[in-house]
């Protein structure tokens, strides 16, 4: 692993890679690796830790985009679909089938008008009854042929539906089944993909908390947001894939031009086990009143995952779950199931993030294309290198759309595509089953082979795929106990993160390297705990350790409304 200030160091000295990222999501770790296997040197800044920002609040699904067939973006549906599968395929570790259900409320209704949509004749959304429905999932079929591995789509009664799922609206028309896939860890997914580069390609560097700050003499001013230390770096080409943050970027390098016009996504996790058991590993994906689309899904235990609100904001740190926003939800869903009530107590973790959707007049949030697009700046006078810019994009395209970035600067460059990403496996995917049965014979094998117990195999196997052999090892050796709050997590298991997942903060830890929070599995005496296992590790002192602590529960307070217990 390179560290941090082994990286600073070589930055200082005059080790200055010829392509400068700036934004460590997942299509910046996207283009940092496919331009790490060409060979290319490539330095990555993250402002906060990777995967910090609106890579690490999506709904958390690898999904075909069936509802973008509504809007007619079907070259996208198409790419989506291919992508999931690739994605399924690459990262089994952390990216898995999900069985879903639309419920559908008429039989014709918004026929007319999903034609006139897909002709796009009409932008607005509208309602959509069982057979527009089961025309899209045909098509949707079809475009997830190439590397096909879940079932297609199928159709459900009333009944059948309401015997599976009796909380299901007696409205209910049929429930139509087709398959996407959960992503359980995106946030870990980056954080792979940039290990992963750092192998390939020996020149290449990541720096999370580094702040690609503007201009100083022609050169690109850096700063170290640990430190404050300051340096330059003299790119031959700057890759703004800042997300919702890409026109900041662009006032920093001395060029303004409105090109985000985001919306806000906010999610929430809250306490249900009946409405749990009865999904049964199920999402529920349905259109509210107002023709948005809704999903609820369990993330394990009692614990269901509810979104998506989507809403208008021009500032890229808009990043907390409003109480109308709340509001908003708890309504869509006693549309789909009226009987079922949520109530604020109810509520584990609440998660938002800025979409860096293209900048639009449209009043309609929905019409807005989720398709990516690269826009390419010339160098200037006191701005010697070009700049690429990125807008859009999501978590499911990541890779086709970082391949085409990557494409881009090789023609910049006048080189040669070397290598593909098509078929790579990411960290803990490598060497690790893609089916069910031959995962569960793999965590049996790493049980044998490291002496812990069934049901902890299993649990590593999920979360880290063939990586869980070094915690599986760790824990073995040091037979310690587990973090407070957080049974599941053992501190053999964070001292290991800590050692070699680049952690910075405790919220790292917390929100990023595990799914602690998400749990709602933070005390505050478990986050003591992981502060004084990182102090050693670190070099923190005493004070730096306890303002870590405050400043964590702070974050998980205000950010996303958790209570912490002591």
């Amino acid at each position: 692993m390179k560290t941090r200030a082994k990286l600073i160091e070589r930055l200082k000295s005059g080790e200055h890679p010829e392509i400068v990222i700036v934004g460590g999501g997942a299509n910046g770790a996207g283009v940092f690796r496919d331009l790490s296997l060409q060979g290319i040197p490539t330095l990555l800044l993250e402002k906060g830790d990777y995967s910090s920002g609106t890579s690490a609040s999506p709904s958390r699904l690898a999904h075909g985009g069936l509802r973008y067939l509504e809007t007619g973006e079907v070259a996208l549906v198409r790419e989506s679909a291919e992508e999931r599968n690739l994605m399924l395929l690459n990262a089994p570790h952390q990216v898995r089938p999900l069985p879903v259900w639309i419920p559908l409320w008429s039989w014709l209704g918004g026929t007319i008008g999903a034609i006139f949509r897909f002709l796009r004749l009409k932008k607005n959304p509208g309602a959509k009854g069982v057979f527009p429905v089961r025309a899209g999932l045909f098509l949707y079929d079809q475009f997830g042929n190439l590397n096909r591995t879940m079932p297609k789509h199928s159709m459900l009664s009333r009944g059948e539906a309401r015997r599976l799922v009796p909380q299901l609206a007696p409205r209910t028309k049929a429930v139509a089944q087709y398959f996407d896939a959960l992503i359980s860890q995106p946030e870990r997914l980056v954080l792979e993909m940039i290990e992963d580069a750092e192998e390939d390609c020996q020149n290449a560097m990541a720096l999370s908390y580094a702040e690609a700050c503007g201009i100083d003499n022609g050169e690109l001013l850096v700063r170290d947001l640990v430190s404050g230390e300051e340096f330059n770096i003299k790119p031959k080409l700057l890759l703004n894939i800042a997300g919702p943050w890409a026109d900041e970027v662009q006032k920093g390098l001395r060029f303004n031009r409105k090109m985000v016009g985001g919306t806000k996504g906010s999610h929430i996790v809250v306490r249900n086990a009946t409405l749990a058991t009865a999904l049964d590993g199920r999402m529920l994906y349905f259109e509210t009143e107002d023709f948005r689309a809704c999903l609820i899904y369990p993330m394990g235990g009692d614990r269901l995952f509810i979104g998506a609100t989507d809403i208008r904001t021009d500032d890229p740190d808009d990043r907390r779950c409003s109480d109308e926003e709340i509001d908003y939800l708890f309504d869509a869903m006693t549309q789909a199931m009226p009987e079922v009530r949520f109530s604020r107590d109810d509520i584990v973790f609440t998660v938002a993030g800025v979409r860096p959707l293209p900048h639009s007049d449209s009043v309609v949030t929905g019409s807005i294309s989720r398709d990516h697009k690269l826009h390419q700046f010339a160098a200037t006078s006191d701005r010697p290198f070009p700049v690429f810019t990125l807008i859009g994009g999501k978590w499911t395209t990541y890779r086709i759309c970082a391949e085409q970035i990557a494409d881009a600067v090789l023609a910049h460059l006048g080189q040669e595509r070397t290598a593909s990403t098509t078929r790579l496996a990411i960290g803990g995917g490598r060497d690790y089953p893609v089916d069910a049965a031959g995962q569960a014979v793999w965590a049996k094998e790493l049980a044998r082979k490291s002496g812990i117990s069934q049901a902890r195999a299993d649990l590593l196997a999920y979360r880290y795929g063939t990586r869980a052999r070094a915690i599986a090892e760790a824990e073995a050796a040091a037979k310690a106990g587990h973090i407070d709050g957080a049974e599941h997590y053992s501190v053999a298991e964070v001292t290991w993160i800590c050692k070699h997942e680049r952690v910075t903060r405790v919220e790292d830890i917390v929100l990023r390297r595990t799914l602690m929070a998400f749990e709602g599995a933070v005390t505050m005496t478990g986050l003591k705990e992981i502060a004084a296992i990182m102090r050693p590790i670190l070099g923190w002192t005493a004070t730096q350790a306890e303002n870590e602590v405050t400043s964590t529960a702070e974050l998980l307070r205000d950010r996303h409304r958790m209570r912490l217990t002591a």
